[in-house]
């Protein structure tokens, strides 16, 4: 299926006071949504992870985000792999984001 996301950057200021803030700033960029393989699923599953989806998208629009919203949700992508001009992006559900 096709679609977009939006990829998340969290970025952090540091005030005069040395007071760290986290602000997000996000995107929105056109990716492939596939389903987990199974396989997949397995082997995050050993490492504590429920992965959904996985996300790809051009290269050139990826900058090392590690946070997504997907349809209203958001995911935190905890791998990624490079395919020639495309990079995947594997992705599980946010805990305490959706509730």
């Amino acid at each position: 299926m096709k679609g977009t996301i939006d990829l998340i950057k969290e970025v952090v200021t540091v005030d005069s006071l040395r007071m760290e803030t986290v602000a997000e700033t996000s995107r929105t960029v056109f990716a492939e949504i596939d389903s987990i393989s199974q396989s997949e699923f397995f082997a995050a599953a050993d490492a504590d992870l429920k992965p959904e989806y996985r996300f790809t998208v051009f290269f050139a629009d990826y900058e090392g985000e590690k946070l997504c919203e997907f349809e209203g949700d958001r995911f935190a992508i905890y791998r990624t792999f490079r395919n020639s001009d495309r990079v995947e992006l594997y992705a599980e559900r946010r805990a305490g984001r959706n509730e």
